[in-house]
């Protein structure tokens, strides 16, 4: 009797796509990767703003553009009925929105952009989760949600009604617009308050890439407060380590919730919000001399005073991180500082020692 004839093992089933929100910005840029290095598949949305020299953008979507799993889409969020389309189209399951107007002192000079890309184009992302069923929406706040708080470490728990910049204030209507469509629809999402972000592909509008610039072309450096200003400087692969083990852990209802005597940082619906910082505020004057090493050079220092909307000290309380994630950030200044000098030689062509 003739054997049958073999039968083809049935095709493993098809596993959506990750939506990457911002893939071209710093963070995004980070996500993708560890993303695609874990296996999965990735959507990159961007429509590559120039609030800083779009090329940089460009060159981090050169870096991912030969990945098989990787596709891209240039989409301004804020127009509704494209971000429908896409989502519709791309049927991602879990989402990670980190795209954003950034920046505190730009939004005092330019408010009407922040609106538009902070908390129109937010509500076109939510809408497009909900119509849908996507299983988590994480995405991304700011510890410039904590103001005029000065009690640190800030916790989840704080209040945050007192933002002290627009960007802040949008990225509070983030949070207030997530939970109520966590309430009104079961849309598990998770917002994440980052804490001062550095890194190799880093933005140039950040402190980090400010001073190592600065320092490594001769120019002087502006120092607000004599350097007397401490901030919870995180590296960017500690972030992400932290944004893709949440996406795994879909925000669920606190069963103890009270309404009576309502926890900030946890909700009767599918919301969460978490501090993601090295937990180790650093002054910036050890920044300076961090920098200053890893450049073989010396800074040239004009001292300036706080800049409208800044605060003095930021501190991230993480343990409701720790103890939902089981990690905390690692790297120290030191190494983060001479990782991002080492990328920055490389990104500008510059020898060892400037």
């Amino acid at each position: 009797m003739p054997n049958p004839p073999a039968q083809s093992a049935p095709p493993a089933p098809s596993v959506p796509p990750v939506v990457v929100t911002g893939a071209a910005g710093f963070i995004g840029f980070h996500v993708v990767r560890r993303l695609l290095a874990e296996g999965a598949d990735v959507v990159g949305i961007d429509n590559l703003t120039p609030y800083y020299d779009p090329a940089l953008k460009e060159a981090r979507l050169a870096a991912l553009a030969s990945h098989p799993r990787f596709s891209f889409r240039r989409l301004d969020l804020a127009d509704a009925a494209a971000t429908a389309a896409l989502f519709q189209e791309v049927a991602p399951r879990r989402v990670v929105h980190l795209a954003a107007q950034p920046g505190v002192r730009q939004s005092l000079v330019e408010p009407h952009p922040y609106v538009q890309s902070n908390v129109v184009a937010f509500l076109n992302v939510l809408e497009a989760c909900r119509h849908g069923e996507i299983d988590h929406l994480v995405y991304a706040s700011s510890s410039s949600v904590y103001g005029a708080n000065r009690k640190v470490p800030f916790a989840e728990r704080d209040n945050v009604d007192h933002p002290l910049s627009l960007y802040a204030a949008t990225k509070k209507a983030n949070e207030l617009m997530a939970h109520s469509y966590a309430h009104l629809y079961g849309l598990p999402a998770t917002g994440l308050r980052f804490f001062t972000v550095y890194g190799p592909w880093g933005r140039p509008d950040m402190a980090v890439y400010i001073f190592t610039d600065a320092i490594a072309r001769g120019l002087p450096i502006r120092v607000a407060a004599a350097g007397r200003v401490w901030r919870d400087f995180t590296y960017v692969d500690d972030v992400v380590e932290g944004v893709v083990r949440i996406l795994e852990r879909p925000a669920a209802p606190d069963p103890a919730w009270d309404a009576f005597a309502p926890d900030p940082a946890t909700s009767a619906a599918p919301h969460r919000v978490y501090n993601i910082g090295n937990n180790r505020p650093e002054e910036l004057n050890h920044l300076i001399a961090l920098i200053e090493q890893a450049l073989g050079r010396s800074a040239n220092r004009t001292d300036v005073p706080l800049p409208p909307g800044d605060v003095l000290s930021t501190a991230a309380d993480i343990a409701d991180l720790v103890r939902d994630t089981g990690f905390a950030p690692v790297t120290s200044l030191a190494d983060g500082v001479a990782r991002f000098v080492g990328w920055y030689r490389d990104y500008h062509g510059l020898a060892g020692g400037a």
